[in-house]
């Protein structure tokens, strides 16, 4: 089983650490342990109590139930702790998954999904997102797609990289239409907690083949941890473990305690960053419309992260290289989204830091449409090599 690179991960292999400014990545603003410590009421005796002794394959049943209260009905049999979103994604796919095998999946979506599936062997269908509908989930589109050979149904709402989201209608057709032929319906759900029309959590989806996701390093901002999980039937996790058994066997301790804190306490956590997020949007939303005639969007309506087409430029590899290289700031390339055109602007860290950076968008966008024709060149390399063309422009 050969994979693809992954794409988005090579980018931020290059350039997360060699940046001084992310208006890239799709997660809000992180917390360090003593501020976590402060919110969440965590004693040093309660550290100092941990035994680093092995845990349970699912996870440990207090973070387990924390898990299940908030996200599962208070079922924790049908939840499991993971490294990350990433390792749920790998489990879930290679577990139920088989050569052959149909899979309707949004696109664009996190590279991991389709290309694990992909490289298992399955046949995809792509249901598209499409700029001329202003991104909005066509679900005549996903219906028709869905059939008697369709084996899973991989969706992440609301959407990362552009933000829409599914109305309640549209979510209850879509469990529907796959229930109907017996499929996985795959939820990511790792935004569902960050929306802009009220305070939501991921869905409890009514299907006895359903799968959510979700983490704590996109709305929390704690991607340090690396904790995430699925809800999911419990034959589907008892799968997922004699594959577990073959690479990270479990979580520590010490994280889960730290995991089990933060979900108990969830709603202190998220009502801070919702606020900062709100406002990032509305600095993001002038910033746009200052620029119209540089960038076009969707406004977000969930998530901390937009995608943004940037006219004239037909492959932004060589804009988002030089904005790295030359102004110290992060932003990921469409191409990671099999979008070449756009850009994944996140806007959920630092407002300062979101401020400065947009000005430094700002300088290098302008001078990319003075020399129009070097902007228009497309760059064939693959990420994440350097720019085949740069515009002669510094930070200083």
């Amino acid at each position: 089983m050969v994979q693809a690179e992954a794409l988005l991960e090579s980018w931020m292999r290059r350039y997360y650490f060699a940046t001084d400014i992310d208006i890239g990545s799709s997660g809000v603003e992180s917390l360090s342990l003593g501020e976590l410590r402060a919110l969440l009421g965590i004693t040093q005796e309660e550290l100092d109590r941990v035994l680093f002794d092995d845990s349970r394959t699912l996870g440990g049943l207090g973070l387990r139930l924390a898990i299940a209260n908030r996200w599962a009905g208070g079922d924790f049999d049908r939840v499991m702790a993971t490294h990350g979103s990433s390792e749920a994604i790998y489990l879930i796919l290679n577990s139920l998954l088989r050569s052959g095998d149909e899979v309707v999946i949004l696109d664009p979506i996190y590279q991991q999904f389709f290309s694990i599936a992909e490289s298992i062997g399955c046949k995809m269908k792509l249901w598209q997102l499409r700029a001329e509908r202003q991104f909005r989930p066509d679900i005549d589109q996903a219906l028709g797609l869905i059939g008697p050979r369709t084996r899973m149904v991989i969706v992440n709402f609301p959407h990362n990289p552009t933000g829409v989201v599914l109305t309640r209608g549209e979510q209850q057709s879509l469990i529907s239409a796959v229930a109907k032929v017996g499929a996985y319906l795959f939820w990511d759900a790792a935004f569902a907690e960050l929306t802009y029309k009220g305070a939501s959590r991921a869905p409890l989806l009514q299907y006895e083949r359903a799968i959510s996701m979700g983490t704590l390093s996109k709305a929390y901002g704690l991607p340090g941890l690396r904790v995430g999980w699925c809800v999911a039937p419990t034959e589907v996790l008892e799968r997922c473990v004699l594959l577990r058994d073959y690479i990270t066997l479990h979580l520590s301790p010490l994280i889960e305690l730290i995991a089990q804190r933060a979900i108990e306490k969830a709603d202190t956590l998220l009502d801070l960053r919702r606020r900062q997020a709100g406002t990032n949007l509305e600095i993001l939303a002038k910033w746009v419309e200052q620029h119209r005639r540089l960038v076009e969007w969707v406004r977000p309506q969930g998530g901390v992260s937009a995608f943004l087409r940037l006219p004239g430029i037909a492959d932004t590899q060589a804009l988002c290289h030089q904005l790295a290289q030359d102004f110290k700031v992060l932003l990921v390339p469409g191409a990671c989204f099999k979008h070449p055109e756009y850009v994944r602007l996140g806007f959920g860290g630092s407002t300062a830091r979101l401020a400065d950076g947009l000005a430094r968008l700002s300088g290098l966008l302008e001078t990319y449409h003075a020399q129009q024709p070097a902007a228009t060149r497309s760059d064939s390399s693959d990420l994440p090599p350097g720019p085949a063309t740069a515009v002669a422009l510094h930070a200083d």
